[in-house]
């Protein structure tokens, strides 16, 4: 082990090295004082965290298990490969992990209403979960394009009460939802917390969202060396805004025998632009509030992304990612979209286990390191979702006939 890996954000002004900070309206400040110091009041009461970690496990179903993938570990022929089973939690994704404990830090704050940004889908109905557990009224803004791509999600947050609100500004999707979310909360200051979803935005969200999901990492220190003995040789983790990544390389960081690997967006091909590959052509930028790298053309306006997995659709990166990549501590690489469905079908049919399409992601370097490494190597991989809610897209990927028949027949039954 060595010291120098971790940043406390609480000490640097919002900064991880060159990257975060807080760069807002002047009226946007006072809420997030506000939040900074619920937060950090919250850290020093016992009755805080014990009613968070009740809640993860009597609510959400944590520990979540970490699973030795045999039947992959055998096809591969190299590395003992495990598997962190996020999506077997509350809602289906690691999303709720932070979910529950902003819902906590709101009703500290006496807040009335939750409001989120969501491209997936799976942070929406995490807050919309919370909301109806809590009291909470609330509403998710979501690009339209997304909104189309994930309809099993809208309905369900619906259900759930929460008022889904479609953006229709930009391309349409997550990057455009954040600044709807950021105007209305502007406007609603008093009511209102802001449950940001994923390590970025401004100071002090990136921390936040780190510290409530680093339960991830936290876990698997512990069951690995149940099950091994000791830490594992690899992490690998997909990256968006890079909550899942960074709940599970944080605790680890200090361990430098342990490698990272973030996995993003490849797209169509890094060639075709086509994709949301930040760390491959991403440019040092002030978006949103934070500073770290975004896909920005020549004249610093934001790049059109591409992505199969709406969760991976952004044009950023937390700041806390392109920290740890500028000091060369955690790796990150890309997977196309046609990797990422050739590694969800191969999981599906080798331990009957089905991924989100974000997931897979991190399951196609998976598949390219572990057949390098001896078997004495052990890998584990974030599985930080499952696959229902891709169900319409991996169907219309895949060209699957029988489905399309089916989603006819329904259309005809419902115009009757």
């Amino acid at each position: 082990m060595k010291s120098g890996n971790k940043i406390n954000p609480f000490k640097t002004k919002g900064y991880f090295g060159d990257f975060g900070g807080r760069y807002v309206p002047e009226m946007l400040i006072p809420a997030l004082d506000e939040l900074e110091k619920a937060y950090l009041d919250a850290l020093k009461d016992k009755s805080f965290q014990q009613e968070f970690e009740h809640i993860l496990k009597t609510y959400s179903g944590r520990p979540t298990p970490l699973y030795f993938a045999e039947n992959l570990t055998k096809r591969l022929k190299g590395a003992k490969i495990y598997l962190k089973q996020e999506g077997l939690g509350q809602t289906g994704s690691h999303k709720v992990n932070n979910a529950i404990g902003q819902a906590l830090l709101a009703k500290r704050m006496g807040k009335k209403r939750l409001i989120a940004e969501t491209g997936a889908g799976q942070h929406g109905l995490a807050t919309a979960t919370v909301a109806a557990k809590f009291g909470f009224e609330c509403e998710i803004f979501m690009g339209l394009t997304d909104i189309k791509r994930q309809r099993p999600n809208v309905f369900w947050m619906e259900q759930l009460g929460a008022k889904v609100t479609p953006v229709t500004t930009g391309n349409m999707t997550l990057k455009d939802a954040v600044n709807e979310a950021l105007r209305n909360w502007i406007e609603t200051l008093d009511t209102t917390h802001c449950l940001m979803g994923s390590v970025l935005s401004a100071h002090p969200y990136p921390v936040i969202v780190r510290n409530f999901q680093s339960v991830i990492g936290k876990e698997v220190i512990t069951q690995i060396k149940q099950a091994e003995g000791r830490l594992p040789d690899y992490l690998i983790a997909c990256v968006g805004g890079g909550s899942n990544s960074i709940g599970l390389f944080y605790p680890f960081l200090d361990f430098d025998n342990v490698k990272m690997i973030g996995v993003e967006a490849g797209g169509l091909g890094i060639s075709t632009g086509k994709h949301s590959a930040r760390f491959a052509k991403g440019k040092l930028g002030m978006i949103e509030g934070y500073r770290s790298l975004f896909l920005q053309d020549k004249d610093g306006r934001s790049r059109e992304t591409h992505s199969v997995a709406a969760g991976l659709d952004y044009i950023g990166i937390g700041p806390e990612h392109a920290y740890l990549h500028s000091i060369g501590r955690v790796s990150y690489t890309s997977a196309t979209d046609k990797e990422v469905l050739e590694a969800l079908k191969l999981l599906i049919k080798t331990e009957g286990i089905i991924p989100a399409l974000e997931s897979s992601h991190a399951l196609v370097e998976c598949i390219k390191v572990a057949p390098k490494l001896g078997k004495d190597k052990v890998i584990v991989v974030n599985v930080s979702g499952r696959g229902d809610k891709d169900i319409f897209i991996v169907a219309e990927a895949l060209k699957d006939k029988e489905w399309t028949e089916f989603l006819r027949d329904k259309i005809k039954e419902a115009d009757k």
